[in-house]
């Protein structure tokens, strides 16, 4: 295995077979010690972090693929916290996709003078470049085909890829007396251009609350496998 990437909650491989492996690590983001996913730091390590972010992610990419949606989740060793994967290359320098069931977070506080907190979404998906020095900006459909980031057809079909993946998870917190507001993927695409769901799908992407109340991804991880 040949380490190409270090990044702050896994590390990246490649592998003999031109597959990917990705190492879980447990180091979170947050700051002086305080788990937050959106930092963009990591601020503490938390004992078994990593296990329970690859069991979440092996659970929903396995249900996900069974449905038919392409992701790069190829197997997964638990005795080694890794998840092999297929080669994908992301579209332009990083781009995050979320999907909104709630109106809460940046979304409330841009458009907090046209609706309600906490209000019902139709599944609403948006777009951000990562970009920490810019503060993660939006951009909209047009503009990621003017600026060459993908083609209109990759953009449809990650919203509907997102819609269907959401609804997936959605289903199945439901299930638990839980309710997901938001989450956020990132995809990718293979040398024909096709898109997947790329990275992880763990408690730290999604904002879920029970009863009315936040469960901080912690708790909300210990819930899920409970």
């Amino acid at each position: 295995m040949k380490l190409i990437y270090t990044g702050k909650t896994k590390n990246v491989y490649a592998l003999d077979n031109g597959h990917y492996l990705l190492k879980f690590k447990d180091d979170c983001t947050g700051k002086d010690g305080v788990f937050d996913p959106g930092m963009n730091e990591v601020g503490l390590t938390i004992e078994g972090v990593g296990d329970v972010n690859l069991r979440m992610s092996i659970y929903f990419f396995e249900k996900i693929n069974a449905a038919g949606i392409r992701t790069h989740y190829v197997s997964a060793d638990l005795k080694e916290t890794t998840m092999e994967v297929l080669p994908a290359k992301v579209f332009g320098k990083g781009l995050e996709v979320i999907c909104r069931h709630k109106a809460v977070g940046s979304f409330y506080r841009r458009y907090s003078d046209y609706i309600e907190e906490g209000a019902d979404l139709p599944a609403y998906v948006e777009t951000t470049f990562k970009d920490d020095a810019k503060g993660d900006p939006l951009v909209t459909k047009d503009g990621l085909i003017v600026l060459g980031v993908m083609t209109a057809e990759q953009y449809e079909d990650i919203k509907e890829m997102t819609k269907k993946i959401t609804q997936i998870v959605a289903d199945d917190l439901k299930e638990k007396g839980l309710v997901l507001y938001d989450i956020k993927f990132e995809y990718g695409y293979d040398a024909e251009g096709k898109v997947m769901l790329i990275d992880e799908i763990a408690s730290g992407n999604m904002r879920v609350y029970k009863d009315g109340k936040y469960i901080d991804p912690m708790t909300l991880s210990e819930l899920f496998f409970a």
